[in-house]
């Protein structure tokens, strides 16, 4: 708990890293639905453009702030030696990783809200109390699963080629899982990969509740599995990494 506090702490005075998490979200909505017909409907979706793009920027944001965060972070620890030295404490390895993603993942929860408010407020999205709780959890929740590939690829990738790779990381999961545009508009393809991305069926979570449904089990299951995949590969990293020192 002491470090996840710590964590937060650093996270909240790192104005840049809190721009481009909190902020960039939201004048990303602006951007692309500001001007846009707000009864514009997106594809098959069922869902009019402000509110498609709202869950869309809401998941990036939180995307940001959970995978950008951890991995660039982590590397540079390591060869801080910061790592190390938290090594010689009482924390044990799984403490650390636990950390890490939970700071992360409290961190992404004001990117969630401001895209929310900003979405209500300028183009006037409207839901019911139980959609607007439920989006904000599941995205929230969701986010676990990003945080947990951040600690991975900070374990994974040096100092210096860990920005590079987490850009790739982020931008593609980004486009190919529709946060920037929708799948549907992809060829079919490429659609059928990017039905099986985590991206993807992160931000069908929050569809389905803008449009009074539950969401899918499938989506579900595989937001839990590459979670798994995610934090075993993070934890089998973090011994190999110990296993150097």
């Amino acid at each position: 708990m002491t470090l996840t506090k710590l964590e937060i702490i650093r996270s909240l005075r790192n104005k840049k890293f809190l721009f481009f998490s909190v902020i960039y979200p939201s004048m990303l909505f602006l951007i692309i639905a500001g001007g846009q017909d707000s009864t514009e409907m997106v594809g098959d979706t069922g869902l009019a453009l402000p509110a498609f793009f709202m869950v869309s920027m809401a998941s990036f944001g939180a995307l940001t702030a959970v995978l950008m965060g951890n991995s660039e972070r982590i590397a540079k620890e390591r060869e801080s030696g910061w790592v190390r030295q938290l090594r010689l404490t009482s924390l044990p390895g799984r403490g650390y990783v636990i950390a890490k993603t939970a700071s992360a993942a409290v961190v992404s929860l004001p990117s969630i809200v401001v895209v929310f408010v900003v979405a209500a407020t300028v183009k006037d999205v409207r839901l019911d109390a139980w959609q607007w709780l439920a989006l904000t959890g599941a995205i929230w929740a969701g986010s676990l699963c990003f945080a947990a590939l951040g600690v991975a690829i900070g374990y994974l990738a040096t100092g210096d080629a860990v920005r590079p790779i987490t850009m790739i990381v982020y931008f593609g999961l980004s486009v190919l899982g529709g946060l920037w545009m929708p799948t549907a508009t992809f060829p079919r393809w490429l659609s059928d990969i990017a039905t099986w991305l985590p991206t993807h069926a992160y931000a069908a979570l929050g569809q389905a509740i803008e449009l009074g449904d539950a969401p899918r089990a499938l989506d579900i299951a595989l937001l839990v599995g590459y979670f798994v995949l995610f934090a075993g590969g993070a934890a089998w990293l973090y011994r190999k990494d110990t296993s150097k020192a």
